[in-house]
């Protein structure tokens, strides 16, 4: 099962040629709007939104900002080139990524980055990737003693940036730098959800202890970047990977492109992808030793395919089970739970005014857990994904990836080591909860456990 095999349906339109306004949602707050209700309980406030209809306006702070409710709309947002890629998310997000790299790009600069970095996640490339996928997943197995407490978000966060930067960057330097990595992470993405929700401006700028903590791993996520580019110039070895084709990429004037570009796009490739790999293997985990029933089942899967066997890259497209269990993960518990675009001109969306200038937000974890488009809608049921029943699922209704020109390039090469990761660590381990864990869902700019301890228990 593909995420994109879902059945079709036409985006909605307007039923009459005079717009109309969106109706406000109900609760703001004088001065904070709705800002402190997404604090608070983002995932309910976002969910209830599409109760209130398919557009609806929101106040966060003095800003109005439109959100978008149903699977069709959030489609038509993704494709309309009416729309580009800015808003409070991605302001937000330009601290960490900058200007100038493929995730904050729009126009002619992200069509060609696009082109630059799109050969290393092609179909015909991903095999090439095998070896270094399956080597770190088991190294994540063997790294684990049997009743040993697992601290998943430092283990999943070592994997996923040992993948990226093992695969696109050529680099075998990476253990200490992951762990820097991901302990900056955690705290920049904590930190850009709160300015993207209360932009009090000036007062993230005064030097309270939050404030700190974050520019202090801000200074270092993009010291870390500096150093592997800079490794890689002094080591004068053009590996066929991600980096060197942004070494020898050219602009649109056949210059080569600049170093903040460069940095940029180092930036781009390490972060949001392990951000959200980290997060969505954490939840996986977290899906093992609560579904054990799945858990069995991937299992047995994985020993029938591969016959005893440790499972290998050549193995991921006939585990299917697994696949399921890991599009299913994603559906209830997205890393990506909130997206952002802005209007670039006097538009419509769904028969509704949106002014030129004007944010529009969304949320994926909301239209993924809409009981309008499933059936048992918060049960975890892979199944689901199965050809005959995924059918039923309205397009757009499951888009983990996005849609468009917007498309994570890297859909394929994240479906795989998640696959080959939940497949390994299942063949190998049963999980149960250790002492101190906490399950609940972690709220930033992504989804994750707020602090999940497992232990691993042999088969």
């Amino acid at each position: 099962m593909t995420v994109e095999s879902v059945r079709p349906q036409s985006p909605a339109t307007p039923g009459t040629s005079v717009l109309r306004e969106p109706p406000q949602a109900r609760g703001a707050l004088p001065v904070l709007g709705h800002g402190l209700r997404l604090v608070r309980d983002p995932l309910a406030f976002m969910s209830a939104l599409r109760d209130h209809g398919d557009v609806v306006r929101l106040r966060l702070g003095p800003k109005t900002v439109y959100a978008v409710t149903t699977p069709e709309l959030t489609g038509a947002l993704a494709l309309n080139p009416d729309f580009a890629i800015a808003g409070p998310l991605w302001e937000s997000l330009e601290g960490l990524l900058g200007k100038e790299g493929v995730a904050t790009a729009n126009g002619p600069r992200h069509r060609r980055q696009r082109r630059t970095i799109q050969p290393a996640f092609r179909l015909d490339a991903i095999p090439g990737y095998g070896p270094v996928m399956e080597e770190e997943a088991h190294a994540l197995t063997e790294r684990w003693r049997p009743g040993e407490t697992i601290d998943c978000t430092s283990e999943s966060f070592r994997v996923a940036v040992r993948i990226a930067a093992r695969c696109l960057l050529r680099g075998d330097f990476m253990d200490e730098r992951a762990e820097r990595l991901s302990v900056d992470l955690a705290t920049v993405f904590r930190g850009m959800y709160r300015r993207m929700v209360i932009p009090l401006g000036p007062l993230y700028r005064l030097p309270f202890p939050a404030n700190r903590e974050f520019n202090r791993a801000l200074a270092d996520l993009h010291l870390l970047v500096d150093e592997i580019v800079a490794e890689r110039r002094a080591s004068g070895q053009r590996p066929d990977d991600l980096l060197t084709a942004l070494l020898e990429a050219k602009d649109d004037n056949g210059d080569p492109i600049g170093e903040q570009e460069i940095h940029d796009q180092v930036v781009a490739i390490l972060t949001p992808g392990s951000e959200t790999v980290a997060s969505t293997v954490m939840w996986l985990l977290q899906v093992l030793a609560e579904q054990p029933e799945h858990a069995e089942k991937v299992r047995t899967e994985v020993e029938s395919v591969t016959g005893g066997r440790p499972v290998g890259f050549e193995h991921v497209r006939s585990l299917r089970h697994t696949n399921n269990v890991v599009v299913e993960a994603m559906r209830l518990r997205p890393a990506v739970w909130i997206l952002t675009r802005r209007a670039v001109t006097d538009t419509a969306l769904g028969g509704y005014r949106i002014p030129a200038g004007a944010d529009i937000v969304y949320s994926p974890y909301a239209i993924q857990r809409d009981h309008r488009s499933y059936d048992r809608h918060l049960d975890f049921d892979p199944d689901r994904w199965l050809p005959e029943r995924a059918k039923d699922v309205p397009k757009y209704a499951m888009s983990p990836f996005s849609v468009g020109n917007r498309k994570c390039p890297s859909d394929h090469f994240s479906m795989t080591q998640l696959s080959l990761i939940t497949a390994a660590v299942s063949a190998k381990y049963r999980f149960e909860p250790a002492e101190g864990s906490d399950d609940s869902t972690r709220v930033g700019i992504t989804l994750r456990p707020h602090n999940l301890l497992l232990r691993a228990r042999p088969w």
